[in-house]
């Protein structure tokens, strides 16, 4: 069962991805697929240890280099900093009216974000919304990773 701090976080993240649909939806682009943050974090984790039963001496950690690591997330157009990938709440896969297709990665920053979690949720370049679903960071205008780098009103959380 779930805590209800996670269960709110899920209805906020649910709220940023229609907000951020609104926006995809008034220019014109179409939505193909949704992924939310267990999703992309279970398929790294099967890459992450996928050669860990083939080995006599596995200890529990995976045989990754932290540049096999660092190559995985860039071919997923996920960041990587402080040694390890960081994920979206939820990653929005689009084709625009062109037929170019993209995504777009929203995090939903909450007050219980501090220190170096809400650091790096600044740093990642997603699209980051406030609890309550505004805009705080990012641009809707395509080009992965929610489109920009700015982390603006989301520093100023942890700053």
């Amino acid at each position: 069962m779930k805590k209800p701090r996670e269960l709110e976080h899920d209805v906020q993240v649910y709220r940023a991805y229609l907000r951020e649909g609104e926006g995809l939806a008034e220019r014109g682009a179409r939505i193909d697929r949704v992924e939310l943050d267990y999703e992309l974090k279970r398929e790294y984790q099967q890459w992450l240890h996928e050669r860990d039963g083939d080995r006599d001496d596995y200890d529990g950690h995976p045989d990754r280099s932290d540049q096999e690591i660092a190559q995985w997330a860039q071919q997923h157009d996920l960041p990587y900093f402080d040694e390890q990938v960081h994920f979206p709440d939820v990653r929005i896969e689009y084709e625009e009216i062109d037929g170019r297709r993209d995504h777009d990665d929203v995090e939903v920053i909450t007050i219980h974000y501090r220190g170096q979690h809400g650091k790096a949720a600044a740093q990642s370049g997603f699209s980051c919304y406030r609890g309550s679903s505004i805009r705080i960071s990012g641009s809707s205008g395509g080009g992965g990773r929610g489109g920009g780098r700015n982390g603006g009103l989301a520093e100023e959380f942890w700053d």
